[in-house]
Parts: C-alpha cells; structure tokens; sequence
C-alpha cells in the first residue's frame, strides 16, 4: 500500500510541478533564446502545424525517457514520466483544441473556470512580439484584472 501512495503521489507531483515548468520555458525559452520558433505561435498560422509545435515534441522527450525506464524496472520513474506526459495530453487538448480551437474538444468553453484561463491565454496574445507578454502559465492564472493592469503597464512604458 505504501508503494502505491508513493507512485500517486510522485504522479501527482510531476503533474502540479509541470505548471511551474511550462511558466519558467513558456517565459525564459520561449520569450528568451527560442522566441525565433514561439514567434510563430502569435503570429496567424498557415497550414497545420508551427514551428512551435516542435516544443512538444523536445518537452515529450523526458517523459517517454522515464516512462521506458519505469516499464523496465523502475517503477517510480514511471510514476513521474506518466504525471508529466498527463499534463502534456492536458495542456494539449485545453491550449490547441478550447483555446485555439485547432481542434473539437468536448469541453464547455463558458465554464467559469475555462473561461478565465482562455481570457488569460489571449492577454498573453496581445503582445506580438519577445517582450511585454503577460501571463505565462496555463492552469494557474493571476487574476484577469491584474493582467489587465499589468499589460497596460507594459504598454505605455
């Protein structure tokens, strides 16, 4: 039993601890050194794919590694590379299907707890270009208000 708690709790662990991981890449990566892929991500999108897609593909790479690891002898890393790969599907399907729309998902988008995170997610929108985003983060967000300050903050200066 005390196994089990443990392998749900590093789960759960590594899922919370993957918000704090796409706000520090999403703010320090993607609007630091790699901006030249995030960049097509506030721009219109042509086609099927951006290259900022290829974020998923490198921010998978951990998970597959610690779940293969987990299947073969080491079942808490299997633990942590299932909590991360969890979160992965989460922000997949509530970032590129209900707040891009780049695909159906069967979510409401008018719940109240939905709806603050896409309004949140299109503030960081505004801003087109490195600097002067707001709102990094995708399940935890400051409140609307806030960012709404803070983003007319980072305008007029």
């Amino acid at each position: 039993m005390g196994d089990l708690l443990l392998w749900v709790m590093l789960f759960v662990l590594a899922f919370a601890g993957m918000e704090f991981m796409a706000w520090f890449t999403h703010r320090y990566i993607m609007h630091g050194f790699l901006w030249c892929w995030h960049r097509s991500h506030h721009s219109e999108r042509h086609g099927l794919f951006e290259l900022n897609d290829l974020f998923a593909v490198f921010f998978a790479i951990p998970s597959v590694v610690l779940i293969y690891r987990g299947l073969n002898g080491h079942p808490l890393e299997l633990a942590v590379g299932l909590g991360i790969a969890a979160y992965g599907l989460v922000y997949f399907m509530f970032h590129d299907g209900l707040v891009h729309r780049r695909f159906p998902v069967p979510f409401n988008r008018q719940q109240r707890f939905w709806k603050k995170r896409i309004q949140a997610h299109r503030m960081h929108h505004a801003v087109e270009t490195k600097e002067g985003a707001v709102s990094f983060g995708f399940l935890v967000t400051r409140p609307i208000n806030r960012l709404k300050r803070d983003l007319a903050e980072r305008r007029r200066s």
